[in-house]
């Protein structure tokens, strides 16, 4: 009677540049996720017209955070939020935030810096809808967290990113 040898688990199969495939899986995650960020900011600060029009755009004078946190009124921490809207310095830490978050997760660097700014901010932007109305508590913005956490732990910006860098690997803070 013949044996077999049992066939190896895929995540734990290398590719030609010795990578697992769920390397690739991450890297393609963060690359999304990036530009999710990134778009955010352009469309933001130029009013390309998908969600901000070219008479809000933050470069024609128009505030990037207006628009969602005076939608919050009515909501459970409405007036906290609705008293942010349109504050010079929450608009600037917020498109900071979307261009560095994003920057960050396309270049593959700083993916730790990244995955507490963002989830911070996605966690605030959470907490600003809040009642949701199609779950008690899930959506998307605690999905994003989550994957942001996971993309750190992974170490995601050495696959399809600038991670493996000599001076990312020499300095923690910068992986």
């Amino acid at each position: 009677m013949a044996t077999t040898t049992p066939a190896k688990p895929v995540h734990t199969t290398l590719t030609a540049d010795g990578r697992r495939p769920v390397d690739y899986v991450w890297a393609i995650a963060r690359i999304a996720l990036g530009w999710t960020f990134l778009w955010a900011f352009l469309d933001k600060t130029f009013g390309l017209g998908f969600a901000t029009t070219a008479e809000k755009a933050w470069l024609a004078g128009g505030s990037p955070t207006t628009g969602f946190l005076k939608g919050t009124e009515e909501n459970a921490l409405g007036g906290f939020f609705t008293a942010l809207a349109g504050q010079p310095w929450v608009d600037w830490l917020f498109m900071a935030g979307l261009l560095g978050v994003g920057a960050a997760l396309m270049l593959g660097v700083g993916l730790r810096v990244a995955a507490v700014a963002g989830g911070l901010m996605l966690m605030l932007m959470w907490a600003a809808a809040l009642p949701l109305t199609t779950n008690p508590f899930m959506d998307d913005h605690i999905i994003y967290t989550i994957v942001l956490a996971g993309l750190a732990l992974a170490n995601a910006g050495t696959t399809l990113g600038l991670g493996n860098l000599p001076i990312i690997q020499r300095n923690p803070y910068l992986r």
